[in-house]
């Protein structure tokens, strides 16, 4: 009788690789659509002004003509001045989204207290 030699049976590589790049993908694709983390849908105005870079450090805040949201969360006006309170690096960038249908009086006590704790360092965010 003749020996039979015997394969080593090794698992098929190919599906697990195929899995993991489908993986990367996905999260490749959901990481550049996530840029920013809004609470607001505004409709904000036109602008011809230049695009700036910003710090990821920065404050971002909303007002809608019912709501404000700083951090992506919904607050009221004393709510507001509390986390602009809390604010220490009064250097900071302060990102504005206002919608273009809100009331000047509304904008103009956002500002009074970003002035009031010293947070100069303003951009308004419009679209193109």
């Amino acid at each position: 009788m003749r020996a039979k030699k015997r394969e080593a049976i090794a698992p098929d590589l190919t599906p697990l690789i195929d899995v993991v790049f489908i993986l990367l993908i996905f999260f490749l694709v959901t990481s550049v659509f996530k840029k920013e983390e809004l609470a607001l849908i505004l409709d904000l105005p036109s602008s011809s002004a230049k695009e700036l870079m910003i710090d990821k450090k920065e404050v971002s805040i909303e007002i809608s003509t019912k709501q404000m949201a700083i951090f992506g969360k919904k607050v009221t006006i004393n709510q507001l001045s509390f986390e602009l309170h809390k604010i220490k690096d009064k250097k900071r960038d302060i990102i504005i989204r206002i919608d273009k249908s809100v009331k000047y009086e509304k904008i103009v006590k956002v500002f009074n207290l970003l002035q009031k704790y010293e947070l100069n360092n303003l951009s308004l965010v419009t679209k193109r």
